[in-house]
């Protein structure tokens, strides 16, 4: 993996235009934003928006595009907000001119150092791995061995992290962390500064709001990671002189290590002085400490999956009893990092299955039920689903996919279960009906997805056709979804790496996450404590 800041302007440019780069969640593979982003930067030309437009944007509302996702299948959910294309390329841009990424550059080395350790730096692959893969390898590496090191030294951790970073955040404050909070204010009206052009284009594409940036894209990741990293460079200051403790950032959460519940709090109060600065406060319901490093420094779900990983398949035979031991754990640690990748790995076991069981319908619906308590699951829940169904008869295809789509409609803001729901019942001529934009341009209907009647050109326009996002034949889409289309980690070597390099760095945790008549690590045992610990 490579860090962002280490590529050249263009290659900034190259990687922040990829269509991954532009929206980071999960889609079907016949739907891809690539064609749009292409077509609006080669009209734009490395230009800006401003030269397109014959209103301002910040006066329309809808500019920017909103895909929700259900986070616990009842009231909480994620808006991932798409940009407008012609802002984002504009932005991108802007962003990657020389002089103005030289000055974004040298701004990141100033941040580094001190008692905060910054663990979320942007980075991409460098091989056939996704970049998504690649940043949460490097927050295993970064946060959770880190963490583990951190028992040696300090006795006390403390977990917290800030309420809706991305929707809290001030946009005037990006100009403060490039140049300087007095330098800021007192040319606040001067286009000629590089932050005053970011807020700017944020604010354009969201109605001229100051409060909150669009959240699902590399670009905006990396625009929060210059307010976040200006706050560390705050807290060193606040924190100067003082060095009996450690501070791991990873994006919005912390980490504090300390060797008594006094200088924890201590730091914790600092950290959240210096995030009220820039409109941010810390969430009260997810802060909390431990006094043993090595126990509080792994989630507990992660912990239960690695008893959970192989799913019992000693006691567990059946398929139907490992699902209900998927269930029982999503009862316990809903749409959890370990819950989701319990569900990849059972949707590849799965897949080897030949023959239509004589529990089809329970399994389908203990698989159904997993997904409606935990939505994030379900681009897995939909492959298992899909594996399942396609072993009954044409009549139970139809009566099946039915019930399934009947019980997920309950999940309120579902836009982006939907999309998935659609991939999975096209082939068995449902009659899907949506609301979700996205699921009508796939249905062939005329929408819009941004506010574009502010642009004068018509050639811009053109390239705005939203028809272009889908890039094949949906009812070409396979009946059965290969894990593949879903995976994270592309390669299936990924993820034996991930518990290789867990292996060759935890002899000294063997003694602590071992039982003591149980000598050494084998292979096998290795991989189950890596892919728990990564998921």
């Amino acid at each position: 993996m490579k860090k962002l800041v280490d590529l050249t302007n263009e290659e900034a440019r190259s990687h922040f235009l990829k269509c991954n780069s532009y929206f980071n969640g999960d889609l079907p593979r016949y739907i891809s934003f690539e064609p749009i982003i292409s077509a609006v930067s080669q009209i734009m030309n490395g230009g800006n928006f401003s030269q397109f437009k014959s209103e301002n944007p910040r006066d329309f509302s809808g500019v920017n595009y909103n895909l929700i996702a259900n986070k616990d299948g009842k009231l909480a959910w994620r808006p991932y907000e798409l940009m407008h294309p012609a802002i984002y390329v504009s932005l991108v841009n802007t962003i990657c001119e020389h002089e103005n990424w030289s000055l974004i550059k040298n701004r990141f080395a100033e941040f580094e150092g001190g008692v905060v350790e910054c663990c979320s730096a942007p980075v991409m692959s460098v091989n056939q791995q996704s970049d998504v893969a690649a940043q949460v390898m490097n927050w295993w590496q970064k946060i959770e061995q880190r963490s583990l090191t951190c028992s040696l030294e300090y006795t006390h951790i403390l977990h917290t992290d800030v309420t809706d970073c991305y929707g809290s955040l001030y946009t005037h404050s990006i100009s403060w962390a490039l140049h300087g909070v007095e330098n800021a204010k007192e040319n606040r009206r001067k286009n000629s500064l590089l932050g005053n052009k970011i807020d700017f284009h944020i604010q354009s594409s969201r109605y001229g709001q100051t409060n909150g940036i669009s959240q699902g894209s590399v670009l905006m990741d990396f625009v929060a990671e210059i307010v976040l990293g200006y706050i560390d460079f705050e807290i060193n200051r606040g924190l100067q002189g003082e060095n009996d403790f450690k501070i791991l950032r990873y994006r919005d959460d912390y980490r504090i290590f300390a060797n008594s519940d006094d200088r924890a709090e201590f730091v914790l109060k600092i950290i959240s002085d210096k995030l009220r600065t820039v409109g941010m406060k810390l969430e009260v319901s997810k802060t909390y400490s431990s006094r043993n490093v090595v126990e509080g420094s792994i989630k507990p779900d992660k912990l239960a999956g690695i008893d959970l990983q192989d799913l019992g398949t000693a006691n567990a035979k059946t398929i139907q009893k490992q699902l209900l031991r998927l269930h029982s754990f999503g009862q316990r640690f809903p749409n959890s990092g370990a819950l989701r990748r319990l569900v990849s790995e059972f949707l590849r076991k799965i897949s080897k299955q030949s023959e239509k069981p004589d529990d089809l319908a329970v399994q389908v619906a203990i698989a159904t039920d997993i997904a409606f308590v935990s939505p994030a699951t379900f681009p897995a829940i939909a492959g298992i689903l899909s594996h399942l169904i396609s072993l009954a008869s044409v009549e139970e295809k139809g009566f099946l996919w039915e019930g399934v789509r009947s019980k997920m409609a309950r999940v309120p803001y579902n836009g982006h279960l939907e999309i998935w729901l659609q991939r999975v019942t096209r082939r068995v001529n449902i009659n899907f009906v949506s609301e979700e934009a996205i699921c009508k341009i796939v249905n062939g209907e005329e929408v819009v997805l941004w506010e574009s009647s502010w642009i004068a050109s018509n050639d811009l326009k053109a390239a705005l056709d939203v028809s272009r996002i889908v890039v094949s034949s949906p009812a070409d889409a396979e009946e059965v979804m290969e894990p593949e289309e879903i995976e994270l980690f592309k390669m299936h070597g990924l993820t034996s790496t991930i518990a290789l390099h867990f292996y060759m760095s935890c002899e000294r945790y063997q003694r602590l996450l071992l039982p003591a008549n149980e000598p050494s690590l084998n292979f096998t045992r290795a991989r189950t404590l890596g892919l728990a610990m990564s998921s």
